[in-house]
Formats: structure tokens, C-alpha cells, sequence
């Protein structure tokens, strides 16, 4: 007769958070579409047999990975913010050569958003959730302006940040690039009312 070895509590999450995190970073380099499971597991360390322990799909994966990676994101905005750290410091941090040359590492908006766009209500709907509270962060940052006019000038800031970096990664002349990047920082300076 076989035994089952029982693992704790923590054993499990803690398992469960590896796979997101070897997730997140793959998806975010290649794309949600090319990547396997397999791939993830076998980075996690794990058997491809292990992964629905933790997940009842590779869509249910993606949200998690969503949500964590947003939640994240989120969390290092706002300390940044609480700690000081000026709008326009967000910017140059979040629109720098750094960010766009490691998108494993980046936001997962600006490496998913194209992708999330295909993917079905229930995952677009937590994302949806994240980004609607980091442009809340953001419209918090800004003076001028009814609270309506803040949310949409941070609205329009953060997919200016988004589209900028996506495009920055895009093009494959480093100029151009580094221009992308300065242009999108002055602009939204400018929207912002700091210019």
C-alpha cells in the first residue's frame, strides 16, 4: 500500500508562489502564448504532473501571475509615493533604458497588455482591477484639477507610460529608443502639470 506524503500548508504556497514567479518572468520575456508549461515547471523545478495541484489551467496561471505581478507594481508605487518620491521620479524610473532592457523583470502591463486584450473576461477583468488602482495612485498625485479631470489625465499618463515602453522595446535603433523614452517623460510631465 502507498503512502502519500503530506506536505504543510506552507510547503504548498510556497510552491504555488514559485511557479508564478518562474511564470511571470517567463511570460513577461516571451509572451503569454509562447510559453509552455513545461517550460515553467521544469525552471520551477517541478514535474509537469505537479502544476494542477496549484492551478486548475495554464488561464487560471496567468491571472494569478497577473494579480501578483500587478500587486506588486501597485505596492512599489504607492511606497515610493508615501516615501516621497516625486511623480516625475516615478517616470524617469518607470520610462528608463533599465526598465525597457529588462522586460522579465518589468511591468506586466506594458509586456501583456496586447496579449491580456485576447484572453477571456474573467482574467481581463482582474486586470482591469490592478491597472484601475495604480491610475488611482497616480490621479492622487496630481494637483490640479476636480478628482474626475485627475483620474483622466492619470489615466491617459499611465498609458502613455505603457505604450512608450512597449514602443521604446520595440524599435531597434537605441537612439530612437532613448528618444522614445525622454519624449514620453516630458510629455507626461507636461499633462501632469509639473512642466
Amino acid at each position: 500500500m502507498g503512502r502519500t506524503m503530506r506536505y504543510e500548508k506552507g510547503h504548498k504556497d510556497a510552491t504555488r508562489q514559485r511557479i508564478i514567479e518562474v511564470a511571470s518572468g517567463q511570460f513577461r520575456e516571451n509572451g503569454v502564448a509562447a510559453v509552455g508549461l513545461a517550460a515553467i515547471m521544469n525552471d520551477a523545478g517541478l514535474t509537469n504532473g505537479a502544476f494542477y495541484a496549484h492551478f486548475d489551467s495554464k488561464e487560471d496561471l496567468v491571472r494569478a501571475v497577473l494579480l501578483n505581478a500587478l500587486d506588486r507594481r501597485e505596492e512599489t508605487l504607492r511606497t515610493a509615493l508615501e516615501a516621497g518620491t516625486t511623480l516625475e521620479q516615478s517616470l524617469r524610473d518607470y520610462l528608463s533604458a533599465r526598465h525597457r532592457d529588462n522586460p522579465g523583470r518589468g511591468c506586466p502591463t506594458a509586456a501583456l497588455a496586447a496579449e491580456i486584450a485576447r484572453h477571456p473576461s474573467k482574467t481581463r477583468q482582474a486586470f482591469t482591477g490592478k491597472v484601475t488602482g495604480i491610475i488611482a495612485l497616480i490621479a492622487a498625485r496630481l494637483r490640479d484639477g476636480s478628482a474626475a479631470e485627475r483620474r483622466r489625465k492619470a489615466a491617459a499618463i499611465y498609458g502613455m507610460m505603457v505604450g512608450t515602453l512597449q514602443l521604446a522595446r520595440a524599435v531597434n535603433d537605441k537612439e530612437l529608443s532613448d528618444e522614445i523614452l525622454q519624449s514620453a517623460i516630458d510629455a507626461a510631465l507636461a499633462l501632469a502639470g509639473e512642466r
